[in-house]
Protein backbone atom coordinates (compact mmCIF):
# COMPACT_ATOMS: atom_id res chain seq x y z
CA UNK A 1 0.00 0.00 0.00
CA UNK A 2 1.05 3.77 -0.53
CA UNK A 3 -0.64 7.22 -0.30
CA UNK A 4 -2.77 7.24 -2.93
CA UNK A 5 -4.39 10.91 -2.29
CA UNK A 6 -6.16 13.52 0.20
CA UNK A 7 -8.87 14.41 -0.15
CA UNK A 8 -10.63 18.17 0.98
CA UNK A 9 -14.46 18.62 0.81
CA UNK A 10 -16.31 21.75 0.17
CA UNK A 11 -19.78 23.07 -0.32
CA UNK A 12 -20.97 23.23 -3.69
CA UNK A 13 -21.07 27.36 -3.04
CA UNK A 14 -18.21 27.24 -2.05
CA UNK A 15 -15.91 24.84 -4.24
CA UNK A 16 -14.55 27.09 -6.41
CA UNK A 17 -12.99 29.36 -4.21
CA UNK A 18 -12.22 26.31 -2.24
CA UNK A 19 -9.84 25.38 -5.21
CA UNK A 20 -8.61 28.29 -6.03
CA UNK A 21 -7.28 29.06 -2.28
CA UNK A 22 -5.67 25.67 -2.57
CA UNK A 23 -4.50 25.77 -5.86
CA UNK A 24 -2.58 29.17 -5.22
CA UNK A 25 -1.03 27.75 -1.99
CA UNK A 26 0.13 24.46 -3.94
CA UNK A 27 1.13 26.47 -6.94
CA UNK A 28 -0.62 23.93 -9.24
CA UNK A 29 -3.82 24.76 -10.74
CA UNK A 30 -6.60 21.96 -10.22
CA UNK A 31 -8.94 20.29 -13.08
CA UNK A 32 -12.48 19.33 -13.43
CA UNK A 33 -12.51 16.17 -12.54
CA UNK A 34 -15.73 15.68 -12.85
CA UNK A 35 -19.23 13.39 -11.23
CA UNK A 36 -19.43 10.55 -9.25
CA UNK A 37 -23.04 9.09 -10.52
CA UNK A 38 -23.09 6.60 -8.15
CA UNK A 39 -22.19 8.83 -5.20
CA UNK A 40 -24.22 11.87 -5.90
CA UNK A 41 -20.55 13.65 -5.92
CA UNK A 42 -17.81 15.97 -7.85
CA UNK A 43 -14.27 16.36 -7.64
CA UNK A 44 -11.49 18.64 -8.95
CA UNK A 45 -7.92 17.37 -9.06
CA UNK A 46 -4.37 18.52 -8.56
CA UNK A 47 -1.37 16.20 -9.50
CA UNK A 48 0.98 16.16 -6.65
CA UNK A 49 4.71 14.20 -7.18
CA UNK A 50 5.20 11.03 -6.13
CA UNK A 51 2.32 9.70 -8.23
CA UNK A 52 -0.24 11.50 -6.00
CA UNK A 53 -2.79 13.90 -6.33
CA UNK A 54 -5.25 16.26 -4.21
CA UNK A 55 -8.98 16.45 -4.57
CA UNK A 56 -11.36 19.06 -3.76
CA UNK A 57 -14.90 17.51 -3.57
CA UNK A 58 -18.45 18.56 -2.53
CA UNK A 59 -21.84 17.34 -2.52
CA UNK A 60 -24.25 17.10 -5.08
CA UNK A 61 -28.26 17.72 -5.09
CA UNK A 62 -29.07 14.40 -5.85
CA UNK A 63 -30.19 10.86 -4.26
CA UNK A 64 -27.10 9.18 -4.40
CA UNK A 65 -25.86 11.64 -2.02
CA UNK A 66 -27.55 9.92 0.66
CA UNK A 67 -27.64 6.78 -0.72
CA UNK A 68 -23.70 5.35 -0.16
CA UNK A 69 -21.29 6.14 2.23
CA UNK A 70 -19.07 8.05 0.14
CA UNK A 71 -21.82 10.63 -0.85
CA UNK A 72 -23.14 10.48 3.16
CA UNK A 73 -19.18 11.07 4.59
CA UNK A 74 -18.95 14.31 2.00
CA UNK A 75 -22.53 15.80 2.63
CA UNK A 76 -22.11 15.28 6.17
CA UNK A 77 -18.89 17.12 6.21
CA UNK A 78 -19.90 20.30 3.97
CA UNK A 79 -22.76 20.83 6.28
CA UNK A 80 -20.39 20.83 8.96
CA UNK A 81 -18.23 23.84 7.33
CA UNK A 82 -15.96 21.46 5.38
CA UNK A 83 -12.09 20.85 5.89
CA UNK A 84 -10.14 17.37 5.20
CA UNK A 85 -12.05 14.28 5.06
CA UNK A 86 -9.29 11.81 4.92
CA UNK A 87 -5.96 10.31 3.31
CA UNK A 88 -6.31 6.93 1.07
CA UNK A 89 -4.34 4.36 0.54
CA UNK A 90 -4.07 2.55 -2.46
CA UNK A 91 -3.02 -0.96 -3.12
CA UNK A 92 -2.83 -3.78 -5.95
CA UNK A 93 -4.48 -6.39 -3.85
CA UNK A 94 -7.82 -4.88 -2.01
CA UNK A 95 -9.04 -8.78 -2.30
CA UNK A 96 -6.87 -8.66 0.80
CA UNK A 97 -8.76 -5.56 2.50
CA UNK A 98 -11.97 -7.17 1.57
CA UNK A 99 -10.85 -10.36 3.62
CA UNK A 100 -9.58 -8.92 6.67
CA UNK A 101 -12.80 -6.35 6.51
CA UNK A 102 -14.75 -9.00 5.82
CA UNK A 103 -16.98 -7.25 3.29
CA UNK A 104 -16.88 -6.39 -0.34
CA UNK A 105 -15.00 -3.60 -2.41
CA UNK A 106 -17.48 -1.11 -4.70
CA UNK A 107 -17.23 0.12 -7.59
CA UNK A 108 -16.21 3.64 -8.00
CA UNK A 109 -16.62 5.66 -11.45
CA UNK A 110 -15.91 9.20 -12.72
CA UNK A 111 -16.82 10.47 -16.03
CA UNK A 112 -14.51 13.55 -17.06
CA UNK A 113 -15.38 16.86 -18.65
CA UNK A 114 -13.52 15.09 -22.11
CA UNK A 115 -16.20 11.96 -21.66
CA UNK A 116 -13.14 9.51 -20.49
CA UNK A 117 -14.03 7.58 -17.49
CA UNK A 118 -12.13 6.35 -14.21
CA UNK A 119 -13.02 3.37 -13.05
CA UNK A 120 -11.49 2.11 -9.34
CA UNK A 121 -12.48 -0.24 -6.26
CA UNK A 122 -12.78 1.54 -3.12
CA UNK A 123 -13.44 -0.09 0.60
CA UNK A 124 -13.69 1.23 4.12
CA UNK A 125 -15.30 4.51 3.68
CA UNK A 126 -17.73 3.37 6.46
CA UNK A 127 -14.55 3.15 8.81
CA UNK A 128 -13.91 6.48 8.10
CA UNK A 129 -17.47 7.65 8.60
CA UNK A 130 -16.86 6.04 12.24
CA UNK A 131 -13.73 7.28 12.77
CA UNK A 132 -12.12 9.94 10.68
CA UNK A 133 -8.82 9.16 11.29
CA UNK A 134 -8.85 5.85 9.30
CA UNK A 135 -8.70 6.03 5.87
CA UNK A 136 -10.07 4.21 2.83
CA UNK A 137 -7.97 2.49 0.44
CA UNK A 138 -8.69 1.92 -3.33
CA UNK A 139 -7.72 -0.21 -6.34
CA UNK A 140 -7.20 1.63 -9.62
CA UNK A 141 -8.34 -0.05 -12.38
CA UNK A 142 -7.83 2.97 -15.29
CA UNK A 143 -4.59 3.56 -16.15
CA UNK A 144 -5.48 7.38 -16.40
CA UNK A 145 -4.36 8.13 -12.62
CA UNK A 146 -5.12 11.80 -11.52
CA UNK A 147 -1.91 12.57 -10.64
CA UNK A 148 -0.62 12.43 -14.70
CA UNK A 149 -3.32 15.47 -15.69
CA UNK A 150 -0.12 18.24 -15.63
CA UNK A 151 2.84 18.89 -13.86
CA UNK A 152 2.86 19.28 -10.62
CA UNK A 153 5.35 21.46 -8.50
CA UNK A 154 4.39 20.26 -4.86
CA UNK A 155 4.55 16.97 -3.00
CA UNK A 156 3.42 15.56 0.49
CA UNK A 157 5.99 15.83 3.22
CA UNK A 158 3.61 15.02 6.07
CA UNK A 159 0.24 14.41 7.44
CA UNK A 160 -1.07 15.44 10.32
CA UNK A 161 -3.77 13.46 12.05
CA UNK A 162 -5.83 13.47 15.28
CA UNK A 163 -5.71 9.91 16.08
CA UNK A 164 -4.20 6.57 17.82
CA UNK A 165 -1.20 4.42 16.56
CA UNK A 166 -2.48 1.26 17.87
CA UNK A 167 -6.02 2.06 16.67
CA UNK A 168 -4.39 3.32 13.15
CA UNK A 169 -2.22 0.03 13.21
CA UNK A 170 -4.81 -2.84 13.79
CA UNK A 171 -7.41 -0.80 10.84
CA UNK A 172 -4.27 -1.22 8.29
CA UNK A 173 -3.16 -4.35 9.63
CA UNK A 174 0.91 -2.94 9.38
CA UNK A 175 3.11 -0.57 11.40
CA UNK A 176 2.74 3.35 9.38
CA UNK A 177 6.22 3.69 8.81
CA UNK A 178 5.87 0.22 6.34
CA UNK A 179 3.20 1.91 4.75
CA UNK A 180 4.27 5.90 4.78
CA UNK A 181 8.04 5.66 3.47
CA UNK A 182 7.73 8.86 1.80
CA UNK A 183 5.26 10.29 3.66
CA UNK A 184 5.66 11.24 7.65
CA UNK A 185 2.70 10.71 9.82
CA UNK A 186 2.35 13.33 12.62
CA UNK A 187 -0.16 12.07 15.12
CA UNK A 188 -1.74 14.77 17.91
CA UNK A 189 -4.25 13.88 20.38
CA UNK A 190 -7.98 14.55 19.48
CA UNK A 191 -7.56 16.84 22.46
CA UNK A 192 -5.68 18.97 20.20
CA UNK A 193 -8.08 19.04 17.61
CA UNK A 194 -11.79 20.03 19.35
CA UNK A 195 -11.63 16.42 20.73
CA UNK A 196 -12.06 15.21 17.15
CA UNK A 197 -9.91 12.25 15.24
CA UNK A 198 -9.45 12.90 11.66
CA UNK A 199 -7.20 14.36 9.10
CA UNK A 200 -5.85 17.87 10.81
CA UNK A 201 -3.62 19.53 8.10
CA UNK A 202 -1.35 18.34 4.95
CA UNK A 203 2.72 19.28 5.03
CA UNK A 204 3.42 20.03 0.99
CA UNK A 205 6.87 20.77 0.00
CA UNK A 206 7.63 23.10 -2.88
CA UNK A 207 10.23 25.57 -5.03
CA UNK A 208 8.85 28.15 -2.83
CA UNK A 209 8.82 26.69 0.42
CA UNK A 210 7.13 24.52 2.84
CA UNK A 211 3.61 25.47 3.54
CA UNK A 212 0.98 23.61 5.60
CA UNK A 213 -2.66 23.45 4.66
CA UNK A 214 -5.53 23.02 7.09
Amino acid sequence: MRLDHVSYVASHDQVSDVVNRIGSQIGTAFVDGGIHPKFGTRNFTAPLLNGQYIEVVCPLDHPATDATPFGQAVKKKADAGGGWLSWVLATDEISKIEKRLGRKSILGQRKKPNGSELNWKQIGVLGTIEDAQLPYFVEWLSEDHPSTTQNPAASIASLEIAGDREVLKAWLGLELEIIMIETEIKLISPTLNHGSSGLVAVHFVKPTGNIRVD
